[in-house]
């Protein structure tokens, strides 16, 4: 049971779950068990829980998971690729617009990946163990969280857009049109975060179905309400770039609203505001950490675009639109890694380890082959894509040239990133922030640096494929090594009190 939080009873309920052996109880200890934000709470767990993820074929559990958080997410990068579809056909400097938005929009996702993260882990871990009650406590506590965090930074980005924009190296009116676009986004933000987190904390609760549902709903309806607005179509009003932004703002508002009702369904919304402090600190244990290190992504998204700038807004167009087509195709990958989270976490609440070890190997193997499968696929068709969105010749070059180098190392960024959920459902926190700021300030930055010093925007494409590629290798065996020794400390604790309790 995460620090500090009480066990909470279902009685009323027991009659129509389905029993269990109760697991044996979590335990307070280093960081290296990967259960630093637990305590003892056997005494008072309820043995009755649904099964979730614990029973059943891993295979089947994990494509479940994967597949419809993939059509969620390739839905909602669908969505981005239509937005950028859209503005292509107003001209480049539209593009251009977008891609100086990109890295700050980056930075808005990394707080909703990493509070979701948190609050995931902690869930998924009390869910497992069989407190069906205090997980609902827990996703409405992480909710309240989320709407309070998503204010401020919304507020923040409404006042200071434009400087952001500046500093990124965005002139006259690109930056013009990008302010205008990144203000109706931030008014969007609290909801796409709330939506975002909704969906993480549904995955981590047993439901692998509504939140890819939901999100691909919402990105359908974005793709149909965009050209509405950008265009002025049928007596619609003519926005231009700030009717992409009001589509997408559109979308978030529909996606919300069926994750609350979903909640509510299922009984994971409680009244009860009690220990919401500790609520909290056990959600930011976890959560504070996996923000920091998901804005090293956003961080070097923004040196990247800094210099890509200084080759001109073609260049940023075409990396843009390059980015989204690989971004599509990641998605896989990156639905494939995070159904780690949720399963992991239950079935280390359950203390089925062998379950943890199976599912790691099966979806790293899965992400190494898709990355196999996405550069041939994108060397092969990918410019195709670029010039049906922008037919520039320096945009289809770089986009080109960005298809030849970054796919071959997209199988090793999804190892990364399956290392990365395993130590967040485990509740260690640490070795992903370790990772993220190795792989951006160790090497991603100063390779690009390097690279755009010697070879101009192709040496940063190159940068980027080496630093994953290098992680990859060093989060698979950091990852690996820590679940073994975890598994032995929790072996050896559970050991001692059935020692005690044996006859002599």
């Amino acid at each position: 049971m995460p620090k500090g939080l009480p066990s909470t009873k279902d009685d009323g309920a027991r009659a129509s779950r389905r029993w269990r052996r109760p697991p044996a109880e979590f335990s307070r200890a280093s960081s290296s068990e990967g259960a630093s934000d637990v305590e003892p709470a056997q005494a008072q767990r309820s043995s009755a829980s649904y099964a979730g993820f614990t029973e059943g074929s891993v295979a089947r559990h994990l494509i479940h998971l994967g597949s419809f958080m993939a059509l969620g997410s390739v839905s909602m990068i669908g969505a981005r690729m239509a937005e950028a579809f859209y503005l292509g056909i107003l001209g480049t400097e539209f593009l251009a617009a977008l891609g100086f938005a990109y890295p700050i929009s980056m930075f808005l996702f990394a707080f909703a990946s990493g509070i979701g993260t948190g609050a995931s882990s902690v869930i998924a871990r009390v869910y497992g163990a069989g407190d069906h009650a205090q997980a609902a406590r827990l996703v409405t506590h992480a909710q309240l969280l989320v709407f309070l965090v998503s204010v401020a930074i919304s507020a923040f980005g409404l006042v200071f857009a434009q400087d952001l924009l500046a500093l990124l190296g965005a002139e006259g009116e690109v930056r013009a049109m990008s302010t205008e676009y990144l203000r109706i986004y931030m008014l969007g933000f609290p909801l796409f975060m709330l939506s975002m987190v909704g969906s993480t904390l549904l995955r981590a609760t047993g439901s692998a179905t509504s939140p890819g549902v939901v999100m691909a709903g919402g990105s359908v309806l974005q793709i149909g309400i965009a050209p509405l607005l950008i265009f002025g179509l049928y007596g619609f009003p003519d926005l231009g770039i700030t009717g992409a932004a009001w589509a997408y703002v559109a979308s978030r508002v529909f996606s919300v609203s069926l994750y609350l009702v979903i909640l509510i369904r299922v009984r994971m919304i409680s009244l009860s505001l009690t220990d919401l402090g500790k609520s909290w600190g056990a959600i930011l244990h976890v959560g504070g950490p996996a923000t920091l290190s998901s804005l090293t992504y956003p961080f070097s998204m923004l040196v990247i675009t800094r210099l890509l700038a200084g080759h001109g807004d073609a260049v940023v167009a075409g990396y843009l639109v390059a980015s989204r087509v690989e971004t599509l195709v990641h998605m896989v990958i990156w639905s494939a890694s995070s159904s780690v989270a949720p399963f992991v976490g239950q079935n280390w609440g359950a203390e089925n380890y062998q379950r943890v070890r199976i599912a790691l190997r099966q979806v790293n193997f899965f992400c190494l082959g898709w990355g196999v499968v996405t550069f041939v696929a994108l060397a092969l068709g990918g410019e195709i894509i670029v010039r049906l969105i922008d037919p520039d010749p320096t945009v289809v070059s770089v986009a080109a040239t960005f298809f030849l180098i970054m796919p071959l190392s997209i199988g090793f960024m999804g190892v990364m990133h399956v290392a990365t959920y395993c130590f967040n459902a485990l509740g260690q926190p640490f070795p992903p922030l370790v990772l993220s700021l190795l792989r951006t300030l160790g090497l991603y930055v100063p390779l690009a640096i390097l690279g755009n010093y010697l070879w101009g925007y192709v040496g940063i494409f190159l940068a980027t494929a080496l630093s994953n590629v290098v992680l990859g290798v060093g989060g698979w065996y950091w990852n690996r090594t820590a679940v073994r020794r975890g598994i032995a400390i929790r072996n050896a604790k559970n050991a001692v009190p059935r020692a005690k309790a044996a006859p002599a």
